[in-house]
């Protein structure tokens, strides 16, 4: 993902509490049930690291890595969540957030940092606002609680879940001439999902999954292999009527250059971003950074087929 990407730790949180980075170093007592309370209970502060961040009011998917001191994520199967608007107010939302594989099994691919599992929650919020989001891991010999901010505007960046989906005349085996290194760079080429363009689509109102996604220049410690998933999920509706398409990032593959036509004209600030798009060409639903082959196949089961 091209984005500043900020491990959230105590000294960052407080900052403008005038707080130091040791949890026991404030000279106030926290009020009883605020989140700043229950982050001072949790034990040892880590890090957390935002995998998403083009958030809308409303129902929210959010994912992050939980990182220890030691630079390493955290891998327990499920954290408690809880946000609140300060630190000195209460939770208004307790959630759980699950943790899910980055990569399909046995691909023995993870995210650029090496994280093989991320986090992800489903929020219900309904105003834009600044809000602190705390994560719990749950297990393990040690409590540990990871604090960090969730931005949420009035309107995404990014094309609603509704609207329609944009006519892109996306790149193709059949418009490459069969130089797929001009269009893809996974490796071996991605043939099977560069076999449609959008536009195409489009016309003869069929369903699809569109992924804009670049898997040799993706950074970020969060960007797992998200055509891989997109791969592994479309052998399981094969036959299914189901079209899915790879888009790559940067005008001629080449990160120097910038982002290509496709994703301005789909207002990507990020990436990776998937869309799922109806046979009426409305959204569906749509998933911002690493997703799991278990997370997208449901999805496309429950609102493509």
């Amino acid at each position: 993902m091209r984005r500043s990407l900020a491990v959230f730790s105590l000294a960052l949180v407080l900052a403008g509490c005038g707080s130091g980075g040791d949890k026991g170093s404030s000279s106030h007592s926290p009020g009883r049930g605020t989140i700043e309370a229950l982050w001072r209970g949790s034990g040892e502060s880590v890090g957390l690291v935002s995998g998403t961040s083009d958030y809308a009011a409303g129902q929210l998917r959010v994912s992050f890595l939980v990182v220890g001191r030691d630079a390493r994520p955290v891998y327990r199967p499920r954290a408690r969540v809880f946000v609140a608007r300060s630190l000195g107010s209460k939770p208004f939302l307790r959630a759980e957030a699950r943790l899910e594989p980055i990569g399909p099994a046995g691909a023995n691919e993870a995210a650029a940092g090496n994280a093989t599992g991320i986090y992800v929650a489903r929020l219900t919020i309904a105003r834009p606002g600044r809000y602190l989001l705390l994560a719990e891991p749950v297990g393990g010999t040690k409590r540990i609680g990871a604090l960090g901010y969730l931005a949420v505007k009035r309107t995404s960046a990014t094309p609603p879940v509704g609207a329609r989906a944009y006519a892109s005349r996306t790149p193709t085996v059949a418009s490459a001439h069969g130089r797929l290194a001009r269009i893809t760079t996974a490796t071996p080429p991605d043939r099977d999902l560069l076999r449609f363009s959008v536009a195409q689509s489009l016309a003869v109102h069929r369903p699809f999954v569109v992924v804009f996604a670049t898997p040799k220049f993706c950074t970020s410690r969060t960007c797992g292999p998200v055509v891989d998933v997109v791969q592994a999920v479309s052998r399981r509706f094969r036959g299914r009527g189901i079209r899915f398409i790879h888009v790559e990032i940067y005008a001629g593959n080449d990160p120097a250059r910038g982002f290509n036509q496709w994703v301005r004209q789909w207002h990507l600030p990020t990436e990776p971003w998937i869309f799922l798009v109806g046979a009426d060409g409305r959204i569906k639903a749509k998933f911002e950074g690493s997703v799991s082959v278990a997370e997208l196949a449901a999805a496309v089961r429950s609102r493509l087929t």
